[in-house]
């Protein structure tokens, strides 16, 4: 019942995902805009076609053919995303037809997305990307197929345990950061064991993982956190696998260990369970998961838990699963695009002051 990110939005990041040079927005210049303005930080050049009223009785293909030939003196890409929109695809445009008339050298995936999109859910549009980049060649039936079930598993969760939960669910910014950033260091300070669990989604690592930079051990070094990281180095996309290693090699200069890795930054639906696998039979006195926390089924462990979300929307949920404190990072994904260093948090900035 309300607003929830978009097949079309998913389509463009999966784009990115794969590196592509440009990507071509079939709908009209409002479509989708803060999404390709963010994009051009991370790098791609995101453009419209920029359909009109006229359009959607006529069509719009000479238009859609005009771009790509603009696309390719501009910028002469190796990589061309053309992703449809509500517009173009109700009224049937062929924008396969419209690659083949322009006949630029550039690969370029047709990606037949739009707003609503089989049942809606963002990650139809990231897998109708996948399947196209399969067919062109980019990537193997079997990265599809593994990438195709991570994200139908994230629909799942967000569907039972997150805000996609087919209800209306308040935004809320959760608990009091310098309250929850106390209960924390006081754990530290008592000599509790505490673990600290990175289950986070591609770029927005960059600033989950700042909880794992905070300097606990030079202010309590005989109290030292496990640390649990989804930062596998030879899972996901190259984008993604790119992350994972900026983020280790940061944590690395910092002395900082990883005690166990879950698996990539793509498989944050399964890494969650991994490491309660882990959690569940060491018995924790607190554990911290930022990222997806709800990925993460805490209600199996019989401990205090803070989450660290995005979502305002999330705050309500993951109370109801289990987590003792919830803390929100507003515009994660603003935040993070273009980087490719850890970004500080608001809670992480809120530890370092006390």
């Amino acid at each position: 019942m309300h607003p929830r990110p978009s097949p079309i939005a998913a389509s463009l990041y999966t784009l990115r995902d794969l590196n592509a040079d440009v990507i071509i927005l079939h709908g009209p210049h409002g479509c989708c805009f803060r999404t390709g303005r963010l994009l051009e930080n991370d790098g791609v050049r995101v453009v419209t076609t920029a359909m009109s009223e006229n359009d959607f009785i006529f069509g719009a293909s000479d238009k859609l053919e005009e771009a790509l030939r603009e696309v390719e003196e501009l910028f002469h890409p190796q990589l061309v995303g053309v992703v449809g929109t509500c517009a173009s695809m109700i009224i049937g445009e062929d924008l396969r037809e419209a690659v083949n008339n322009a006949n630029i050298p550039a690969t370029v995936l047709t990606v037949e997305s739009h707003g609503g999109l089989s049942e809606g859910d963002n990650t139809e549009g990231a897998i109708a990307v996948l399947e196209a980049a399969q067919r062109e060649g980019v990537i193997s039936s079997e990265e599809t197929e593994r990438q195709s079930k991570m994200l139908k598993q994230a629909t799942f969760i967000e569907k039972t345990r997150g805000m996609a939960q087919g209800k209306y669910i308040a935004p809320s910014y959760g608990d009091d950061k310098e309250e929850v950033a106390q209960e924390l260091l006081t754990a530290f300070e008592k000599g509790e064991k505490i673990a600290l669990v990175l289950n986070a989604k591609k770029e927005t690592s960059y600033l989950f993982s700042d909880i794992l930079k905070v300097p606990f051990k030079d202010v309590y070094p005989e109290n030292t956190a496990t640390v649990i990281a989804n930062l596998d180095l030879e899972t996901g996309l190259p984008r993604i696998r790119q992350h994972a290693q900026n983020i280790q090699n940061e944590l690395d200069k910092e002395g900082l260990n990883l005690d166990i890795i879950t698996g990539g930054l793509d498989e944050y639906p399964v890494t969650g369970e991994k490491a309660v696998e882990f959690l569940i039979n060491e018995n924790f006195d607190l554990v911290v998961v930022a990222g997806v926390p709800h990925a993460l089924p805490i209600e199996k462990l019989n401990t205090k838990s803070i989450a660290i979300t995005d979502g305002p929307r999330l705050v309500e949920p993951l109370k109801k699963l289990g987590y003792t404190w919830v803390v929100t990072e507003l515009d994660a994904h603003a935040k993070t695009l273009g980087t490719d260093k850890i970004v500080a948090s608001d809670f992480g900035t809120v530890l370092r002051k006390r």
